[in-house]
């Protein structure tokens, strides 16, 4: 009977699919967690935002954590803010929640093109690369275990 219902399954393609990555998140969720012995109470997302006196968002970061690491998605500072020191106290900013939150290590990756250089001057350690981003660029992957 299980046979008959796979091969009547239909395969569909399309564009961003709510439903769909609800249910991939929850099935990936079961899986990991009894993989790994934790739960959905160990996981948690975070952001931080630096706005000007006017409310405009100059830059900030979000992040997830995990078991014991987070996992930063994304950061970024405006242009014209960049030489302020923002990145970096966003970062500290970020890593002292990660801390708090019970991790010891953050992993981020970042393209060539961005800012590997910058997570390294911090304390990143790059783990490995993937090759073919377009342009000729490539994605550092990094990881800093805090102190």
């Amino acid at each position: 009977m299980t046979d008959d219902l796979h091969m009547s399954a239909t395969l569909s393609l399309g564009d961003g699919d709510a439903e769909l990555a609800a249910v991939l998140d929850a099935g990936l969720d079961e899986y990991n967690f009894a993989a790994t012995g934790t739960s959905k109470k160990d996981q948690s997302q975070f952001s931080v935002k630096v706005t000007d006196t006017d409310g405009v968002i100059l830059g900030g970061l979000t992040a997830w954590t995990w078991a014991g690491l987070c996992g930063i998605s994304m950061l970024w500072v405006r242009e014209d803010s960049r030489k302020d020191g923002w990145g970096r106290k966003i970062l500290a900013a970020a890593e002292e929640e990660a801390r708090r939150r019970g991790c010891d290590r953050v992993c981020v990756s970042s393209f060539t093109f961005q800012a590997p250089e910058f997570y390294q001057k911090h304390g990143y350690v790059e783990t490995g690369r993937t090759l073919g981003i377009p342009g000729g660029a490539e994605d550092v992957h990094m990881i800093k275990t805090l102190g």
